[in-house]
């Protein structure tokens, strides 16, 4: 995962937590992937003029709901059942770290949320990688490796916009300080069944 810059990897102990209650990971995983198209939806709106990010975003949200619509499917099969929406609060943390509205106008705005968002992919897909390479169940082994390519995939097209757009902002060194926060912030997970528990 030395692409994804992460300083602090995922404890593997935490699939065997996760392992305790399969249908919690799950509808928190669900409801993940919602958010994420969801978060995809409201970028595309703030930043409308930038067809290529729309167009590239567009797919990601749609990507997103499609994921969302296979872990929903693997609750079905299993009978088990999708519950309430969770609070993220790894990603609640991160939200507000994220400069709102700065000296940088829509630019700086653009970008934060950007990063922000490839922090997020960054951080899931280690997470998938971890639940693929250690839990017991198969099916969710295999699941877990798909998706793990995938959020790389999410996590590259943030970064690349986030440079392409980031006109007259040190683009490398708000990511090296994202990288920094997140270590500081995700140190205090890792004990719950959820895919940033």
């Amino acid at each position: 995962m030395s692409v994804l810059r992460l300083k602090l990897p995922t404890d593997p102990r935490w699939v065997n937590i996760v392992e305790k209650n399969i249908e919690e990971i799950l509808t928190d995983h669900a409801w993940c992937e919602q958010k994420a198209a969801t978060n995809a939806i409201t970028i595309i709106t703030n930043n409308s003029e930038h067809q290529d990010l729309v167009k590239d975003l567009l797919a990601l949200a749609k990507e997103e709901i499609e994921h969302f619509e296979m872990v929903h499917n693997i609750i079905i099969k299993r009978g088990l059942k999708l519950g309430r929406e969770r609070k993220d609060e790894y990603v609640n943390e991160l939200y507000l770290y994220m400069k709102k509205n700065g000296n940088g106008g829509r630019v700086s705005s653009l970008v934060e949320r950007l990063l922000f968002s490839a922090m997020i992919e960054a951080r899931s897909c280690e997470r998938f990688k971890i639940l693929s390479e250690n839990i017991q169940d198969e099916e969710l082994a295999v699941f877990y490796r798909d998706l793990m390519e995938s959020e790389a995939g999410h996590y590259t097209t943030f970064i690349t916009y986030a440079r392409k757009y980031g006109t007259g902002i040190d683009v490398e060194k708000r990511w090296r300080e994202w990288i920094e926060f997140e270590a500081s912030v995700i140190a205090n997970y890792g004990k719950a069944e959820t895919i940033h528990g």
